[in-house]
């Protein structure tokens, strides 16, 4: 489950606040408001993914759920449907036809969008 939320005034509506993980604090963003889809809710089956400790930014995904590790052998590149972020470009279909996208972190993190919290 994720940890409790810290909410910060005067910001976009996807910042969803702060969290306090292992004594460090991250910024949480809704991950689906920022794609543009429902907010996502506090439950038992939401997560937070920390996707900015390896690029030395305390960033993370607040996400509905987490599907476990997949094969990338299970995996084939797919042309892109439109346009779109960079860090959302490479598109994939797994073995039963659905379509994934692969999270590029660095490009996320170097989005003005996704780094521009403020109201």
């Amino acid at each position: 489950q994720a940890p409790q939320l810290a909410k910060v005034p005067l910001t976009q509506p996807w910042f969803a606040g702060i969290a306090n993980i292992r004594g460090n604090l991250y910024a949480v963003t809704d991950f689906s408001v920022f794609c543009g889809g429902p907010q996502t809710p506090l439950n038992a089956s939401s997560r937070l993914l920390l996707v900015g400790t390896r690029f030395g930014a305390n960033a993370s995904l607040l996400v509905s759920r987490m599907l476990g590790l997949k094969n990338p052998e299970d995996f084939t590149p797919a042309a892109a449907d439109c346009p779109g972020p960079a860090w959302g470009a490479q598109q994939y279909l797994d073995s039963q036809g659905r379509a994934w996208r692969k999270l590029a972190v660095r490009d996320l993190l170097a989005d003005q969008n996704f780094m521009n919290i403020g109201a």
